[in-house]
């Protein structure tokens, strides 16, 4: 493969990569994402040493261990375009040779794991609880932009919502996959289902303060109806989709946690998301270390 030119993958003249300030020695294969900057401390404060600590922009990275395990968490900012950066260069850092700018004989495979916050589309699914994602419905256009290729679970679900949905031609999607190993990993105790990954928080979720949105809370709350193999869509967040897709398009495997923080038909909002952030921080820490996957 001919070297990846200056222009498409940005070196920074310290050595890092260009947005996320990371230079390869400083991430570990089992990364943290959260969205808040001020998050990556609420998680590296669980950690036994911390070895690393950078910041650009809204991209703040601590690298340290859990016992035996090294972790790297780091905050992505809002949105699956802010994820198109974290993971293009989290790969690049793992796969990518900065010296001769050409991809490595032997690729890393990364465990990614999501802790964020969310809203419930359904009343039984309760403000502070957790939610793992099985897969991530994408309302975004990110993944168009990649040439990739659905498996069967994933084309299935896309072909039985395309079919569940009345507004189809209207609301384009994409559907993909978690990571199965990882979700028997980190996935017992939570609530398993189906999220739907928005560009927005108002509109593209069917909020309204002055501007009218196409599609109301009603019609997103329909979808709370829908279920592919036993899993319902249980939650909107702004972010899986995009993980998903392009972790599952370099090899790496992902997992979306969710604090429920809002419940969107009963009109609930967490009473201390800070507090049922930390406590899901703790678990899957806690799993992290337990588990030989990781």
């Amino acid at each position: 493969m001919a070297k990846i030119a200056e222009s498409e993958l940005v070196i920074n003249p310290d050595g890092s990569v260009y947005h996320l300030n990371l230079r390869p020695e400083d991430i570990a294969s089992n990364i943290i994402t959260v969205g808040d900057p001020g998050r990556v401390p609420m998680v590296s404060k669980y950690f036994d040493a911390i070895e690393v600590k950078k910041e650009k922009r809204e991209f703040v990275s601590h690298t340290g261990r859990v016992g035996k395990k090294r972790i790297t968490v780091i905050s992505t900012g809002i949105g699956p375009d802010n994820i198109d950066i974290t993971i293009n260069e989290l790969d690049a850092l793992a796969n990518i040779d900065f010296g001769s700018r050409e991809p490595k004989a032997e690729l890393t495979s990364l465990n990614i794991v999501r802790i964020g916050t969310s809203g419930s589309l359904h009343p039984e699914v309760p403000v502070d609880s957790f939610v793992a994602s099985t897969y991530g419905v994408g309302l975004d256009n990110l993944l168009n932009f990649y040439d990739y290729k659905p498996n069967l679970g994933e084309a299935s679900l896309e072909d039985e919502l395309k079919a569940f949905l009345e507004y189809t031609g209207r609301l384009p999607f994409y559907v993909c996959e978690g990571s199965p190993a990882l979700m028997e990993a980190l996935g017992p105790g939570k609530t398993q289902g189906i999220t739907l990954t928005s560009p927005g928080f108002y509109a593209p979720q069917g909020r309204e303060l002055r501007a009218k949105a196409r599609f109301d809370v009603r019609f997103f709350q329909s979808l709370a109806k829908f279920r592919f193999r036993d899993y319902p869509i249980t939650n909107f967040e702004m972010e899986t989709s995009a993980i998903y897709g392009l972790s599952r398009l370099l090899g790496h495997r992902a997992l979306s946690t969710n604090v429920i923080i809002a419940n969107r038909p009963n009109g609930k909002f967490s009473k201390d998301p800070y507090k049922a952030v930390d406590t899901l921080i703790q678990d899957v820490l806690s799993l992290i270390s337990s588990s030989a996957l990781f």
